[in-house]
């Protein structure tokens, strides 16, 4: 026997495409060449693999070795490669079941002394196995517990090389060593706070949870302490568990950015990056790996962007495109990566640099240009694509009776949620829309439940008079179906065109 084959896979994004790794031994002069456009990091694999052989008592063979990377026009990028190289040569000679090497994915790195170090990406790497037809996966022992969570596959968490060639039936003793450990997983998950917290904003709340039922997304505006930060952290709580896709969608992006994988969490995820963050930390990007940005991992939950006017402006634009399509494609030299961006924006920023404009009892000493150029980071494009629009006050009474009876818990709010998401996806289940935010415009305007001209006609004079934008009309057409959700209507009336048309944009019919 003197080719050898075996599988590992390249990720793009969250695509896992298969890699035939076949390996080629000939009778001259001694060398190991890799092949099939392997980047940097890949095309050092010959010496870890050379050194982890021969540290494994399992030394190469001591001829020409060419190991050929197929397709080669798939660009191939990091270590994860290693094990599949070096299980495919050490097959050349036959000392493995080669039946058994073939149908198996190999995932993972080697370090010298011939352990497999944890690589990220394992999950979406291993789920991509499992669509393209295999049932055997090798994973690095660090990375079990996430390559476990894909169904139907058979994987071996292996500690050393040794571990791996004596799965394939090689004759070789395997050291008693300590497998590489991963990252520590934190296994303690705080609830969310509470919305009872929440003191004196009950037009806040009741916003809060509109957008929470209907996916839209929400720009808070008011002075410091006014509780926009407090109602921002709320919102996760009182939005419905994820269910098994995404759950699964949002452990794969995780692997992908090296955060270690024990679970699917049912909880959706909360991003909250600092205003100092870059268009690649925010979108995703870099310049030798695509890895995912702030808005990949806050798919299927929240982004939250606390102090808005202070982040970048091209940054802010950038994320315009990602909240119309719900994806986000990342295009590199030689490769292109797609990931979900499919997040509830929330933003909040303060109405001038000191955040006292318009506050009563205090002075704000910012001149008007200043404001104006403040304000003006947010641009119209980007407010446009914004559904809620909610401005804050300080409150004014920390202790009242009433303010106590009229809280609302983040269990009522999640129920309330839960039962407007329910009447949604009950309307739209001949669709392939599911929430109201996600429902396209015409369809709304022109579909099977058009609303009639007489309940219209205040978002239509809006829209003559230029209040309003297509794009906002579609926005406010959205907010009402939420509104008349959540009071259990079949249709929106006026009232609730009204009611959406001043959360859009403080327009009044």
């Amino acid at each position: 026997m003197t080719v050898a084959r075996t599988w590992a896979v390249a990720l793009t994004g969250l695509e896992g495409a298969l890699v035939e790794v076949e390996a080629d031994l000939s009778k001259q002069t001694p060398e190991f060449h890799l092949i099939g456009l392997p980047d940097k990091a890949l095309g050092e694999a010959v010496q870890r693999v050379h050194n982890a052989c021969a540290n494994s008592d399992l030394p190469l063979p001591r001829r020409r070795l060419t190991v050929n990377l197929s397709p080669a026009s798939l660009p191939k990028q990091g270590s994860g490669f290693d094990v599949a190289i070096a299980i495919a040569s050490l097959a050349t000679e036959g000392a493995m079941d080669v039946a058994s090497v073939e149908r198996t994915v190999h995932i993972g790195e080697l370090g010298l002394d011939g352990r497999l170090r944890p690589v990220p990406g394992v999950l979406p790497a291993v789920h991509a196995a499992a669509r393209a037809g295999f049932r055997r996966a090798v994973v690095p022992h660090a990375n079990l517990a996430e390559a476990e969570l894909v169904d139907g596959m058979t994987v071996l968490g292996a500690a050393c090389l040794a571990d791996v060639a004596r799965w394939h039936g090689a004759d070789v003793e395997s050291p008693l060593i300590d497998p590489v450990a991963g990252p520590r997983v934190d296994t303690f998950h705080p609830e969310p706070p509470d919305l009872v917290d929440v003191v004196g904003q009950r037009e806040a709340v009741e916003a809060l949870i509109a957008a929470a039922a209907g996916g839209h997304h929400l720009l808070m505006t008011g002075p410091p302490g006014a509780g926009k930060t407090m109602l921002a952290s709320r919102l996760p709580g009182i939005l419905p568990a994820l269910g098994d896709d995404a759950a699964l969608e949002v452990a794969s992006i995780r692997s992908l950015s090296g955060d270690p994988v024990a679970g699917l969490s049912r909880r959706p995820p909360f991003e909250a990056p600092h205003h100092s963050a870059s268009v690649a930390a925010l979108v995703g990007g870099g310049s030798r790996m695509v890895r995912p940005g702030a808005i990949a991992r806050a798919s299927h939950g929240v982004l939250f962007l606390d102090e808005a006017a202070e982040f970048a402006t091209n940054a802010l634009d950038a994320l315009r495109q990602p909240l119309e399509s719900g994806s986000i494609t990342i295009h590199r030299a030689g490769v292109t990566a797609a990931f979900p961006a499919r997040f509830q924006l929330v933003l909040a920023t303060n109405p001038c640099p000191c955040g006292n404009y318009g506050v009563r009892g205090a002075a704000c000493v910012c001149p008007p240009h200043s404001i104006r150029r403040y304000l003006g980071r947010l641009s119209g494009p980007l407010l446009d694509r914004i559904d809620i629009e909610l401005g804050l006050t300080r409150v004014a009474v920390a202790h009242h009776a009433e303010l106590a009876r009229d809280a609302v818990t983040t269990g009522a709010a999640r129920g309330r949620v839960a039962e407007a998401r329910a009447r949604a996806s009950h309307r739209l289940h001949d669709t392939p829309w599911r929430l109201n935010a996600h429902v396209s415009g015409p369809w709304l305007r022109q579909g099977p439940l058009s609303l009639p001209p007489a309940v219209r006609r205040p978002l239509d004079a809006a829209l003559h008079r230029g209040a309003l934008t297509l794009r906002g009309y579609d926005r406010v057409l959205r907010i009402a179906w939420t509104l008349a959700d959540m009071a259990g209507r079949t249709t929106p009336t006026t009232h609730d065109i009204g009611r959406a048309l001043f959360m859009k944009k403080g327009v009044t019919p």
